[in-house]
């Protein structure tokens, strides 16, 4: 069995995949899962990470990834959710969709795991005299709201306020925190000009890379003492 295990959802690319290569070690390891396989997901596998390939638009394939955890593992360090989908409302998609397929992915499948991995956690906790930790990746706009990406926006704002919940659920054995970021990162595909006028948004003008969002999980998982709270990674945007 293993133990000490940090678990992320969504890891084959962009900080998902960043985060799986900082935080695994031999004291601390690292399994993720993945809905599509990309050659990202080979090279966390080289570096000994178990990668679980994960649909988590389906309640089963929640509950067959939940139990796979717990036949692996007597403990968990951490849950770090950062599976994401980024649809807008569109005249081809039904809005009934997009609303359920948001709320599924970023409500539906942490609030599962939270509750059938809890006993991990606290297994974690008990052995180790320190509390463990659950980390949910939000969104700027959970506070300021999205004309085209209304229920991407909405089902963040209810992962934001699972933390609350949960923080309180939980406490004192296992902390649980949000980081809620804007731009870290631009895509490969995205234009010059898409990228200047995106920096503008924010004071620091700049989109720092994954590495601040690593540094942001690290410092919470450091931390004994923070529960219930909003990390923002936003640059000064909301002072634009």
């Amino acid at each position: 069995m293993i133990a000490n295990a940090i678990v992320i959802t969504g890891a084959s690319q962009r900080l998902g995949f960043e985060l799986a290569k900082a935080l695994h070690s031999d004291a601390t390891p690292v399994i993720v899962s993945y809905r599509t396989m990309r050659e990202s997901i080979s090279e966390l596998q080289a570096l000994g990470i178990d990668c679980i390939q994960a649909d988590f638009s389906t309640n089963a394939a929640i509950e067959s990834f939940s139990k796979q955890i717990q036949e692996k593992c007597s403990s968990l360090r951490a849950i770090i959710h950062n599976a994401s989908d980024w649809l807008a409302e569109n005249d081809v998609i039904n809005p009934v969709d997009i609303m359920s397929s948001m709320l599924q992915i970023h409500v539906q499948t942490p609030y599962q795991l939270n509750l059938s991995l809890q006993t991990l956690l606290k297994n974690y906790a008990q052995k180790n005299k320190t509390p463990a930790d659950v980390i949910h990746l939000t969104d700027y706009i959970v506070d300021k709201g999205s004309k085209k990406h209304i229920a991407y926006a909405a089902s963040k704002a209810a992962l934001a306020n699972l933390t609350l919940s949960f923080s309180a659920k939980f406490a004192p054995t296992v902390k649980v925190n949000s980081i809620a970021p804007s731009l870290l990162m631009f895509n490969d595909d995205d234009s010059e000009e898409y990228q200047q006028k995106t920096l503008k948004k924010s004071l620091m003008q700049i989109a720092p890379g994954a590495i601040e969002g690593v540094e942001a999980v690290q410092y919470l998982l450091n931390s004994r003492y923070i529960t219930g709270h909003t990390l923002h990674l936003n640059g000064g945007r909301n002072l634009i």
